[in-house]
């Protein structure tokens, strides 16, 4: 296919139908569930991508455009979704030309300088730049040994269970608070609280309703929320071996985090505990008498992609002073690759071209990896993927582009 970048263009509302059946064709999903017919609320179809053979749809894209925290600020990033080629028409470099016209056309938009997706596989997506930024834990653990250390502060606040009229404000306004400090997180406006808190898919494949509580304080004030599913079982001797999968805990206080914990670890009826879309660095570790009982298997979430290198390490925040040369190579996006002068302090940052000589060599998925302080250049260096020419230079641009809080993303899309 020649210009296969200009093959592709926007699909209509009236397009969608056909549109999302080859999705979830190629993705082996049933062609059942909300949003069949008409998009979701979610859906920007102006800046979805299709290729289309005849009147059939042959390859999906789209994007969301959302606003993401990062170390000490927040950027709007384009979300990268509804990417499928159907089996009809791989290897013919279908996926290079979507991924191509995408990110050209958010560079020439010049509003978003980051690009973030979920990744299907792993090997997809690092030849387009991408590079995994955060991960998530994959929790469990069995409920008989997960018990709060007895020194464990849990406030004088209550956990109730409440309908979802009552949750939704409450979770969001906390949200909101508490997103900011954590990189990774995205923003959620109505659209998004809708689609998170939406469970007719779950109950019509048969599976248990969403629960939620709220942690609110003797004043009144909401300092946590939780919410989870409880799908209950006996074993052919009649002894329970429940689950209850923890969907998300989020808590403006210590002690709320901990109630909340401890509400969750106390269902009776229940043999197992997970959490798997919770946060690699989980609190809950270091608040149990046996945090070996916690088990972890973590796996990549959040890919990033830096759209415009410059743009996007002036955004972020940097812990501890900055100043050198990076020396970007990236094949896949021309515009960024050179030298960029990086200065930065807790402050603010600025980032340019410049002639300098570089102190660091690096191609531009190893300084996405980095972006949100989750990866560390010591870690690639030692992998091969940065070169250092300055002496030090890896463990000054480590410490700097480090972060106290752990990068998570509990939204996939």
């Amino acid at each position: 296919m020649t210009d296969l970048a200009d093959q592709f263009r926007p699909i209509t509302a009236e397009e969608w139908p056909r549109f999302v059946r080859t999705m979830r064709t190629t993705f082996g999903h049933d062609h059942s569930g909300p949003y069949m017919d008409t998009p979701a609320p979610v859906a920007e179809l102006d800046r979805s991508l299709a290729l289309f053979d005849g009147d059939r749809v042959a390859a999906t894209s789209g994007i969301y455009s959302l606003e993401m925290s990062v170390p000490g600020a927040v950027v709007p990033t384009a979300g990268v979704t509804w990417v499928t080629v159907s089996p009809t028409h791989r290897r013919r470099g279908v996926l290079t030309g979507v991924m191509r016209r995408q990110l050209t056309e958010v560079h020439e938009a010049g509003r978003e300088p980051v690009a973030a997706l979920w990744a299907a596989e792993w090997p997809i997506y690092g030849r387009f730049g991408y590079a995994p930024a955060a991960w998530r834990g994959g929790w469990t653990g069995q409920t008989e040994r997960l018990r709060l250390r007895p020194d464990v502060d849990c406030g004088t606040g209550t956990v109730r269970l409440v309908e979802v009229e009552e949750f939704r404000p409450a979770a969001a306004t906390l949200h909101e608070r508490v997103r900011r400090f954590v990189p990774g997180n995205m923003a959620r406006d109505e659209r998004w609280w809708e689609r998170r808190l939406h469970d007719s898919t779950e109950l019509a494949a048969g599976g248990p309703p969403r629960q939620l509580a709220l942690h609110t304080e003797a004043d009144g004030t909401v300092t946590g929320y939780a919410s989870y599913r409880v799908r209950a079982s006996w074993t052919d001797t009649s002894e329970p071996e429940g689950t209850l999968t923890v969907e998300e805990v989020r808590a403006s206080t210590p002690a709320g985090y901990a109630a909340l914990w401890r509400y969750l670890l106390g269902h009776d009826l229940m043999r197992t505990i997970e959490y798997p879309h919770g946060p690699a660095e989980d609190p809950l570790v270091h608040l149990l008498v046996d945090g070996r009982a916690w088990h972890s298997r973590p796996v990549d979430a959040l890919w990033v992609r830096l759209v415009d290198v410059g743009a996007a390490l002036s955004a972020r925040r940097y812990p501890a002073p900055l100043d050198m040369v990076f020396e970007v190579r990236d094949r896949f996006c021309p515009w960024n690759d050179g030298r960029w002068h990086v200065w930065g302090h807790p402050a603010g940052a600025y980032s340019d071209r410049t002639d300098r000589d570089p102190d660091l060599v690096m191609d531009v998925e190893a300084l996405a990896a980095a972006y949100l302080g989750g990866v560390s250049f010591a870690a690639l260096q030692a992998a091969g993927r940065v070169t250092e020419v300055s002496p030090g230079a890896v463990t000054q641009a480590s410490t700097a582009f480090s972060w106290p809080t752990a990068p998570w993303c509990p939204d996939q899309f």
